[in-house]
């Protein structure tokens, strides 16, 4: 982890970088006047020892230093301030340093090389650029898919440890909706924008969105461009909203794909805090806990949301709000999980490095014999004996462009009194991981059959190929970008 921080903090200058640009102008400013180390300090009141670590990027000078430096140079301190280095050598010394004091420079195993005035220029562009070269092929190695499914099962334990629950965020989304008079009911597309609005951004649906993208956000004129609604408003309010998460919370360039999938989680958090508020969300769950009537329907229904959305939400407010554990799963027809949260001990499918995602479930679970019944317009509820323990499950087919799936919400058996449909006869076992359950054909079958087949698999590749390069993983940058350059010329 070292290491890849080393590669993030090559792309990402920190405060250390403005330190060293600072000192280098510095320097540069020093060395034009003809003045010494001594001889500037003294005209500003400094040691040449603590000049000389404040020219180094190794101290922070106050702005009263600043102000006093300027003053002894000659100049304004606005030259001191700016942002870029004096010359290009100054720019490659301040990136070598950077590389150099990243916190996984170490891992290299070599030593730092000072970039001093006797290095020559040559040298110091052959440090920089193999230092580019290293970032750059571990960021390659980094988005391999044992990477990817690591950072999904970090993530992921992160949740569970605070119950799939952000505090911080429904703060920040309870103050927009104060902020932006929000009383009661589904949030309208009138109030997405005046959410936006209120960000100091407009919304623009457009037919020509780059096919690698869900949205594009232009922050130099302030503009969110969005798809024009397929399904209804529900996906434009979603999105619109998704897209703010990244400026209201604050997210920088994603480092690497763990970056990347937590920030994704935050957004998807921010936007269904606004569409399905706590303040309002809360008492009406309560209201349905002391009726034993929860249904995730419901909460659909009442905010005007997918049913995907009401079960996150769900997830979000259950254990935190009224101490029920819970689990949560997308799957397709065929049983891959795409997406999964547990917090009450059930047991998902996992690989080797603990990631479920790709990973098939049991038939007799819930979310898969959803798609086996008449009507899979309808909630589908069960019992399943499991060797976790025995759940209840209530599980909905999404039909999409891209396949049939199912959304499950579980809890364990003590904790069905509160929910709808808990009086279900429905009832199956499952026996997995053990093979026989449902993974392994009757062995008269496979007898029967015994290598007279050979089956060409499907493969996902979605879960197979490295992940996509760039800094967002699948993001066409020259499509982006000529974009933009087309609805703002």
């Amino acid at each position: 982890m070292q290491f890849l921080r080393y590669c993030a903090d090559m792309a990402n200058p920190d405060n250390h970088t403005d330190l060293l640009t600072v000192g280098r102008r510095l320097r540069h400013l020093r060395r034009t006047k003809g003045l010494t180390l001594d001889e500037a300090g003294q005209a500003a009141g400094l040691s040449a020892s603590a000049l000389s670590l404040i020219e180094n990027g190794k101290r922070e000078p106050k702005l009263s230093v600043l102000t006093a430096l300027a003053g002894a140079l000659g100049t304004e301190l606005s030259d001191l301030l700016a942002g870029e280095p004096p010359s290009r050598r100054a720019a490659l010394e301040i990136e070598l340093e950077r590389a150099q004091r990243a916190p996984g420079f170490a891992a290299l195993g070599v030593p730092a090389v000072r970039s001093g005035p006797r290095l020559p220029t040559e040298a110091l562009e052959a440090l920089v650029g193999m230092h580019r070269a290293i970032a750059t092929a571990a960021a390659e190695r980094a988005a391999t898919p044992e990477q990817a499914r690591r950072a999904n099962a970090d993530l992921r334990d992160r949740m569970r440890r605070q119950h799939n629950y952000f505090g911080a965020i429904e703060k920040t989304a309870d103050d927009l909706l104060t902020r932006t008079g929000y009383t009661a009911g589904p949030i309208t597309r009138t109030g997405v924008d005046k959410i936006a609005a209120h960000l100091g951004f407009t919304l623009v649906h457009t037919g020509d969105l780059p096919s690698s993208t869900r949205t594009v956000t232009d922050l130099a004129h302030r503009k969110v461009f969005l798809p024009h609604p397929q399904m209804g408003q529900h996906d434009s309010r979603t999105l619109a909203l998704q897209a703010l998460g990244h400026v209201v919370l604050g997210h920088r360039v994603p480092a690497d794909y763990g970056e990347f999938l937590t920030q994704r989680v935050e957004i998807n958090y921010f936007a269904a805090a606004l569409l399905i508020p706590q303040r309002t969300a809360v008492p009406m769950l309560a209201g349905a806990k002391a009726a034993k009537d929860i249904a995730i329907e419901d909460l659909r229904d009442a905010y005007a949301v997918s049913y995907e959305t009401a079960a996150h939400r769900f997830t979000n407010l259950a254990t935190e709000h009224f101490d029920l554990p819970v689990h949560f799963m997308r799957i397709s027809s065929s049983g891959i999980i795409y997406k999964a949260y547990e917090n009450d001990g059930v047991h998902f499918p996992t690989d080797v490095v603990g990631a479920i995602e790709g990973q098939r479930v049991c038939k007799y679970w819930t979310a898969r014999v959803v798609f086996d019944q008449a009507d899979i317009s309808a909630a589908y509820r069960q019992y399943t004996d499991t060797g976790s323990g025995t759940y209840w499950c209530t599980a909905v087919v999404d039909r999409t462009n891209a396949g049939d799936f199912s959304v499950s919400v579980g809890l364990p058996y003590a904790q069905a009194k509160w929910m709808r449909g808990r009086e279900t006869t429905e009832r199956s076992r499952s026996r997995c991981p053990d093979p026989s359950c449902c993974l392994q054909p009757p062995a008269d079958l496979a007898a029967r059959w015994a290598d007279q087949v050979w089956p060409s698999a499907r493969v996902h590749s979605h879960l197979l190929a490295a992940m996509p390069p760039g800094v967002f993983p699948g993001v066409d940058d020259t499509e982006v970008l000529t974009f933009l350059d087309r609805h703002t010329n």
